[in-house]
């Protein structure tokens, strides 16, 4: 069976027993080896319907990364084989089935995307393309996103202030308002640390809470816990920030986004800066989430934007906006403070003000002073640093290249 098994199948048998035993072991072999499904129109939803994780790969046959990742895609999905129901390995030809690679908004190939319980995964798989590496991501992905805690001294031993944390008062790990818990704690898994034992004191027998990074905030789900849709809008809109942290690490998944950046760039042991500007960001331009994405960067790391806008480390901290194009500073820290100034900042932009003004000085309109018609030359705004952060071309085609 070892040896059928690991493909020494040339040696042919000389009795009908043997030859049929060997049949017999082949047959097995193939049964217990991990099947890449297919993925198109007639079979799409099926799948990921019957199939709690489904690990996609998005491909080209014309592109070389793809013909490099198929074999080694095919040989991480056989330590899964056992793994029906739970763990499915599908493929999408993006070029044959452009349709279901436009609905999940592949924009480069090949792209590895997670779906857990039919609902797609925010976070695409980036890392190492190696049988280890993708064995080791689907195994942390079977693996349960919630940790369990007997008592209130147990869960605030798991409690990590640095952390967003979802606490679920579920006595009892069944039932569909629990089992509602568990699949948003599957899609969040990346976002928030899940949690889940017998309701603490002042709780209702079945609750699930929010606490904010460092306890600052503690919020009660209000709504059913047997409605899902509300659970994972809810959790979604809290375990992923307003302002998040970007590094070398994210800035390609962000970049690629599509969002322009707005960002705090600050020394690393300065917290009231960040303070400041978050506070900021929910109370001016909280409604703009799906325009601009808002970030605070290590300014000692991200030397090379700074250097862009004519900035070093002594002028912390800086706020700018990179619109992929070019970047734009904001005024200064002390303009935070001033109702309306940021969002107009992010409005400007949007309208195209921010671009023109560079070019042209102040509008006639803001400023009652008329532009020299003998004026210096036109100047460019500096260019924008993080665009060039976007996905490789060492390590993806990408498809449309002037996508950002």
């Amino acid at each position: 069976l070892i040896v059928l098994c690991s493909g020494d199948r040339t040696r042919t048998p000389t009795m009908t027993r043997e030859s049929l035993l060997a049949l017999i072991l082949i047959s097995l072999c193939s049964l217990l080896q991990a099947e890449v499904i297919a993925l198109d129109d007639s079979n799409h939803d099926e799948v990921l319907k019957n199939n709690e994780i489904v690990f996609v790969n998005f491909y080209a046959e014309w592109c070389r990364f793809s013909q490099q990742l198929k074999p080694i895609f095919a040989e991480a999905s056989e330590k899964f084989a056992g793994a029906k129901g739970k763990v499915a390995w599908a493929s999408v030809d993006s070029d044959k089935h452009s349709g279901i690679s436009s609905r999940y908004h592949v924009n480069k190939y090949p792209t590895l995307k997670l779906f857990r319980n039919g609902e797609l995964v925010k976070k695409e798989y980036r890392s190492q393309r190696s049988v280890a590496a993708l064995t080791e991501y689907i195994q942390k992905q079977v693996d349960s996103a919630i940790q369990v805690y007997a008592d209130e001294n147990g869960l605030k031993q798991q409690l990590d202030a640095k952390k967003r944390h979802v606490i679920a008062g579920f006595t009892e790990a069944s039932g569909v308002e629990f089992d509602n818990f568990k699949k948003a704690a599957g899609i969040l898994r990346e976002e928030c640390v899940f949690h889940q034992g017998p309701a603490l004191p002042g709780q209702p027998p079945k609750s699930i809470k929010f606490v904010g990074q460092n306890s600052q905030i503690q919020e009660p789900f209000p709504q059913d816990l047997a409605n899902f849709e509300q659970i994972k809008t809810w959790l979604t809109e809290r375990c992923v920030p307003l302002v998040r942290e970007i590094t070398f690490e994210n800035a390609e998944e962000l970049t690629e986004e599509g969002l322009p950046f707005l960002i705090l760039f600050k020394h690393p042991d300065d917290k009231d800066s960040e303070k400041i500007f978050s506070e900021a960001v929910v109370r001016e331009i909280a409604d703009q989430k799906k325009s601009v994405n808002c970030l605070v960067a290590d300014g000692k790391r991200f030397a090379h934007p700074l250097h862009h806008l004519g900035k070093a480390e002594k002028d912390l901290p800086v706020i700018a906006i990179d619109s992929f194009r070019h970047m734009y500073l904001f005024e200064g820290m002390n303009g935070l403070s001033q109702s309306g100034k940021l969002r107009q900042f992010v409005m400007d932009l949007h309208s195209g003000k921010l671009h023109r003004e560079f070019h042209h000085g102040p509008d006639a309109a803001t400023v009652q002073v008329q532009i020299d018609p003998n004026g210096a030359p036109e100047t460019q705004p500096p260019p924008s640093v993080f665009e060039k952060l976007k996905p490789s071309y060492n390590r993806y085609s990408i498809v449309n290249k002037d996508e950002l």
